[in-house]
């Protein structure tokens, strides 16, 4: 397995992006929230707590269908930022869906094994250490519980990428982990089980600003190798012009086209093993866990 693998992504251009990004949810976020709630119909079932994580950014309506299907289920949502956190507060404190749900959402961190579900749309590709990110979700989950997760894949905006080699300018984008890859950090951070699967959303724009507006709004380039310096307007011109001639939507609508490549993931918790040698260490929650599901199998 490689020990470098995409997203190739800035540290310190993603910290500055998490901290600064709108603090509202984008439409294709909702879209693809909408996409994967519809999943959980397949899931028996239902959590008796469950976290939302960064809620603001993946996704307010989407929340409020998660919290319809699991009226009675306690409620957690982790924002990382002030500015979500705020937004979270204001968006939460009286929810128009309150009337199809019960407790009221609680912004924190669940404790360790406190919740059996853990809902994370549209987050991942922007963080620079995803596996320590899953770490955290695998510790908020209890024994049995299950991730559901969505990111971008490799193909999102692979038309605008082709436009920035064939000019010879640096990476529009960082690159997005393949869904295989995935599934292999699902493992390496302690879930069992993973199902990967993706889909294809092709979205239009009447303009290349309107579609540069849309892309600022999901995300930012964290390219170690992008563009060093700001661009002048004579860049930008030519950026506006090369869209308009390169994106055309073949269909003769006159629309610009962009392919956006939806990953959706889900995995669970299996029971703690412990490794047999002359010293072993167990936490207490691991083995109380060991305890009520009984030895391990396999």
């Amino acid at each position: 397995m490689p020990t470098e693998r995409p997203p190739t992504i800035d540290p310190i251009a993603a910290a500055r992006w998490h901290e600064s990004a709108p603090a509202l949810s984008p439409w294709l976020h909702e879209e693809v929230a909408r996409r994967m709630e519809d999943r959980l119909q397949w899931i028996r079932q239902a959590p008796a707590a469950w976290c939302h994580w960064e809620a603001v950014r993946g996704g307010l309506e989407g929340h409020a269908l998660v919290s319809a299907r699991y009226p009675k289920a306690r409620c957690f949502v982790v924002e990382t930022t002030r500015k979500a956190r705020e937004a979270a507060s204001q968006s939460l404190s009286k929810p128009w869906w309150s009337r199809w749900t019960g407790e009221q959402a609680r912004l924190e961190m669940p404790d360790e094994g406190a919740v059996q579900m853990l809902w994370a749309n549209m987050a991942l590709h922007m963080v620079a250490d995803p596996q320590a990110l899953m770490a955290q979700w695998h510790r908020a989950l209890a024994v049995d519980g299950y991730l559901m997760f969505s990111c971008l894949g490799p193909d999102t905006a692979k038309e605008l990428r082709a436009v920035y080699a064939d000019m010879g300018w640096p990476p529009a984008g960082h690159a997005f982990t393949d869904m295989h890859d995935w599934g292999d950090m699902l493992v390496q951070a302690g879930f069992a089980e993973p199902v990967m699967d993706m889909e294809r959303i092709t979205l239009t724009f009447a303009t290349p600003q309107r579609l540069l507006e849309e892309l600022r709004e999901l995300g930012c380039n964290l390219h170690p190798g992008r563009f060093a310096a700001l661009r002048g307007r004579a860049w930008r011109e030519q950026l506006y012009k090369a869209l308009e001639q390169r994106l055309i939507d073949r269909s003769g609508s006159g629309q610009l086209s962009l392919t956006f490549e939806i990953i959706y993931g889900h995995a669970f918790k299996p029971a703690p093993r412990v490794r047999v040698s002359s010293s072993s260490a167990v936490s207490l929650n691991d083995m109380r866990a060991m305890l009520r599901n009984g030895p391990a199998r396999g």
